[in-house]
């Protein structure tokens, strides 16, 4: 109901200033006649009550000129004092609701020297004018209360506005920054899945592929060897839509049926990893420097992926039958370099001299996207002596020991 009655009000401002004006305007008339205890009206009560209507008349003019109107009844205000009207609420009512609106709709400064200088000129107009019958205390404190009273509610109400206004802006802001946030994560999310999906595609089906040819080759001369090639292949395969399952099943909701199951791939499968180029032709061998210490699973993960597409870059454009992948621990970062030492391709190949920089593809793009996520770098290019290498640096999380 006061909310209902407040946005009434707001919304027909000349209807509210009329009910102040007339509201003043009578309380004009018990003022005009108020006296001293004990004492009677020395000045007719009419000349009080026409001031008082100009005065009140001026305030339908308080939102748009408030400054105008507050010379207005503090000039009604003076000649009232000149009169000799004692200088009560009921008479100097205009003024101060000027003084409100001004302080409320101004500055602070504005507001204080237009207060100040109607304190200073209507005590000195009725000091100096006004009737010496009247006590001086009377005079001077009840007049400066009045003013200072409806000013210092004025800056109250326009703070309380400004800081309500500034707890919605930065409200505002924070609905905005965080749909920004929401859809800047769901972005992240995508590239994410993206490259778990090309690592995943791009490492099984080169695999497959491989291992499909081969069987083609051998099944005349040599099918026991072309069976068995048969059976890896359809490991890979399975592997294959395995972590495909594993990685869709990142895009369904929390409270679908069915979740991936099985540990997130890391550097603990590493000897699997390398075991499964095998089939392709391509040896890899493992060197660890340093103390192994574990790594957050982002970055494990991280660590991962890279490797696994170094490694199948290797199988599809290197030529070669080996490469090599080495882990070097330290104090707080870990080192991936994954090197091979080239071979016989077609002239095409990505990874001979002759060829546009592997930088160009998306398989060390995304690399370089992976490394860069986990808080490390990457940089991949040839080697002066031939081959390819892929050299990673991954942050290791600090532990007690690596403190000491």
């Amino acid at each position: 109901m006061i909310h209902r009655l407040h946005r009434l009000l707001r919304c027909h401002p000349r209807t509210v200033d009329l009910v102040i004006a007339a509201a003043l305007f009578a309380c004009s008339f018990p003022g005009s006649v108020m006296t001293l205890p004990g004492r009677d009206l020395e000045v007719p009560w009419w000349p009080g009550v026409l001031v008082a209507g100009l005065a009140s008349l001026a305030l339908l003019w308080r939102r748009t000129l408030p400054r105008t109107t507050v010379v207005v009844t503090l000039c009604c205000a003076m000649a009232v004092a000149a009169l000799g009207y004692i200088l009560t609420v009921l008479v100097i009512g205009p003024l101060m609701v000027a003084l409100y609106t001004l302080a409320r709709g101004s500055d602070r400064t504005t507001a204080n020297l237009f207060t100040a200088s109607g304190i200073t000129l209507l005590l000195g107009t009725s000091l100096i004018v006004g009737p010496d019958t009247e006590p001086l205390v009377l005079k001077l404190v009840g007049p400066a209360f009045w003013l200072l009273l409806p000013t210092s509610l004025g800056t109250t109400t326009r703070l309380r506005a400004a800081y309500l206004e500034a707890v919605q802006a930065r409200a505002d802001h924070a609905e905005r920054t965080r749909e920004k946030e929401a859809r800047h994560r769901v972005t992240e999310e995508r590239m994410r899945i993206a490259r778990d999906l090309h690592d995943v595609v791009a490492h099984h089906l080169v695999l497959a592929n491989l291992q499909a040819g081969t069987v083609v080759r051998l099944m005349r001369s040599r099918p026991e060897e072309a069976e068995r090639i048969a059976g890896e292949l359809a490991g890979t395969t399975l592997s294959a839509v395995r972590e495909l399952k594993a990685t869709v099943g990142l895009l369904r909701h929390a409270d679908d049926s069915e979740t991936p199951s099985g540990p997130a791939p890391g550097l603990a499968q590493l000897a699997e990893l390398a075991a499964s180029f095998e089939p392709a032709g391509l040896s890899v061998t493992v060197n660890t420097q340093g103390r192994p210490r574990p790594l957050s699973a982002g970055a494990d993960l991280t660590a991962y992926r890279i490797v696994q597409e170094a490694l199948t870059n290797v199988t599809k454009h290197a030529g070669t039958g080996s490469a090599e992948v080495r882990l070097s621990y330290a104090h707080d970062r870990l080192g991936i370099t994954v090197t091979d030492h080239g071979g016989t391709t077609a002239p095409a190949s990505p990874m001979t001299p002759s060829s546009p920089a592997p930088a160009d593809g998306y398989g060390v793009i995304g690399m370089r996207e992976r490394a860069l996520s986990a808080g490390g770098r990457l940089r991949a290019g040839h080697r002066p002596q031939g081959g390819f290498e892929v050299v990673t640096e991954l942050p290791l999380p600090h532990t007690q020991d690596s403190l000491a």
